[in-house]
């Protein structure tokens, strides 16, 4: 990936990306688990979880994470596909 960038300049790079990534995967985190949130509690009138509130909880959590890895392997494979054209799918 050496652009004819220093080595200072390809690790600010790469820190930068890290840190970028590492955003974006907190960012997807917190809207997996808000969701699931507004989705399965519903019932504030004491401090703990219900216990069907806990079940509807590991359900979607269980589903959005198999639905985000599916995604994830999908864009994979585009991503290899790209690198095996040297473009854009469908290219």
């Amino acid at each position: 990936m050496n652009m004819n960038f220093n080595d200072t300049e390809q690790r600010e790079l790469n820190s930068r990306l890290e840190r970028k990534q590492m955003r974006e995967m907190l960012t997807t985190y917190q809207n997996l688990l808000q969701g699931c949130f507004d989705e399965c509690i519903n019932d504030f009138s004491t401090k703990s979880i219900q216990s069907r509130e806990e079940g509807c909880l590991m359900r979607c959590l269980d589903k959005r994470q198999k639905a985000s890895e599916r995604l994830t392997a999908r864009f994979q494979e585009l991503n290899q596909q790209m690198a095996d054209k040297g473009g854009a799918p469908g290219q």
